[in-house]
């Protein structure tokens, strides 16, 4: 079972990490007016899928915030969504109050079908774990990055690298 920390505390993770090369899991959450959306919703994209906690916290907060700034350099033909256990409620006004346009958001709540899907979801809280994945134009999984200390940020420049490097 893999772990993460949380202020130093270790923190289990259901499901398992999906393999960089393999196609990437479906999943089914919700975007903000409830409708439920999954993989297919991003057929031909390059999708960036940012698995966070809260999207109220800190660390989120700048996280998305940056990829939000980041995503005015990205090809149209990528998609960046971030995925938390927040309300889709909470997700749309955070969203609204913060600014965020170019970064969709997904509530996994109801049924953490991504976070079981992605290997993400922490047992002891039902919350998700920092995580990136990339995944192609043609559904697979050309890049993931698991943040070993949830209050950390991720590497953003390594995952702007796999975003260009999957547009090439």
């Amino acid at each position: 079972m893999a772990t993460v920390t949380f202020m130093g505390n270790e923190l289990h993770l259901e499901g398992s990490l999906p393999a960089v090369g393999a196609p990437a899991p479906d999943f089914t959450a919700l975007a903000n007016d409830l409708s439920p959306r999954g993989l297919k919703d991003f057929a031909g994209k390059v999708l960036v899928l940012v698995s966070v906690p809260s999207l109220d916290t800190p660390v989120c907060d700048m996280e998305i915030r940056r990829f939000n700034r980041e995503a005015a350099a990205l090809s149209d033909k990528v998609r960046i969504v971030a995925v938390s256990c927040d309300l889709p409620f909470a997700q749309a006004r955070w969203c609204g109050a913060a600014g965020v346009e170019a970064v969709s958001s997904l509530s996994d709540h109801k049924d953490v079908s991504f976070g079981q899907a992605y290997g993400v979801l922490i047992q002891e809280l039902r919350l998700l774990a920092r995580a990136i994945f990339v995944v192609d134009a043609a559904g697979k999984l050309a890049y993931s990055q698991l943040v070993p200390e949830v209050t950390h940020e991720p590497d953003y420049d390594a995952v702007l690298e796999a975003v260009r490097k999957v547009c090439a």
